[in-house]
């Protein structure tokens, strides 16, 4: 599901398409928008955000919740707080009492046969996003699915975001995605990242000894594939490269791709003034590792940034 098929979602908006194209299925997407997606086989619905339309269901096997308000939409008002919590958890909250009442009704037209069960329409798997803020900032520490919740706005909404997904444990397979930041050179933060590269004046963010996990775009849609598939894995899941670095070595991976240099750092002062209680987000160091989706088997295309970079920057400089 994604609320918005506009820029500001671009990457996780290819996911779905390219994850339904991969798996020659048609898709549902719920979006602001009803146009189809004929290229992918996604069929489009409007969607408020909140509640699931009439026939969102309609034959569904797994449903994949990634819409929530843009972190860096703006400061962190008393209203934007409201809005990012909002669109997360009380989303999730609606779509995982629908899948329970959903299962529900299967359940019971279960009771009057297989052929009756077998027509509704309950999806078996419910995958939602989280995010890797689930874990706050926490030095050196490496994070695996099992690390405890760390303090903070953003964890704080992390972590009843993933509360919500679970209450629909008890009706199906529900896995939560802490996603890292996601490299794709259509959207999110890569071109953000890279664009002071672009004109020489890259470099690190403050000291640059914080750790950031990352995923290159074609392993996010890849591990979401695999979280489908695989039953092993239910509750949380860390969506990143099994190498996290930390940003000077980004910084430094960002400037050899584009073939610039990263000469120009960022004061941390700087971007707590212009950003507030957000500038955490880039700061804060979160040095996670993908445990649970590499014992579940699942095979990175792009294990090193370096790798991912090339992928995505090649011959953009």
């Amino acid at each position: 599901l994604s609320r918005s098929a506009g820029a500001r979602s671009a990457a996780r908006e290819r996911g779905p398409a390219r994850a339904a194209a991969a798996e020659r299925e048609p898709a549902r997407a719920l979006s602001a928008e009803s146009s189809p997606d004929a290229a992918h086989a996604i069929e489009r619905m409007r969607w408020d955000g909140v509640r699931l339309p009439d026939g969102a269901l309609r034959g569904c096997t797994a449903l994949v919740h990634l819409a929530g308000e843009p972190i860096f939409g703006g400061p962190l008002t008393r209203e934007r707080r409201r809005r990012i919590a909002s669109s997360r958890i009380d989303s999730t909250r609606a779509i995982a009492a629908a899948l329970r009442a959903a299962r529900g009704a299967r359940d019971a037209r279960g009771s009057r046969g297989a052929d009756a069960a077998r027509d509704a329409d309950a999806p078996a798997v419910f995958l939602c996003a989280s995010a890797v803020g689930f874990y706050g900032s926490r030095g050196d520490e490496l994070l695996t699915e099992s690390a405890r919740a760390g303090s903070g706005f953003l964890a704080d909404v992390c972590e009843q975001w993933e509360a919500a997904a679970a209450t629909a444990a008890d009706a199906l397979r529900v896995v939560s995605l802490r996603l890292g930041i996601v490299l794709s050179r259509a959207g999110g933060a890569l071109p953000l990242l890279a664009l002071p590269f672009r004109f020489g004046l890259g470099g690190r963010f403050g000291d640059g000894t914080q750790w950031v996990p990352w995923i290159q775009l074609d392993d996010a849609v890849g591990a979401l594939r695999h979280a489908l598939r695989d039953e092993s894995l239910r509750g949380a899941v860390n969506v990143v490269a099994p190498s996290p670095v930390r940003n000077a070595a980004l910084s430094d991976a960002i400037a050899r791709a584009l073939h610039r240099p990263a000469w120009l750092p960022v004061p941390a002062i700087a971007l707590r003034c212009a950003l507030g209680e957000l500038s955490g987000e880039l700061l804060g160091s979160r040095r996670c590792i993908p445990e649970r989706l590499l014992a579940a088997g699942f095979a990175f295309e792009h294990r090193e940034i370096e790798s991912a970079l090339a992928a995505e920057l090649a011959g953009r400089g």
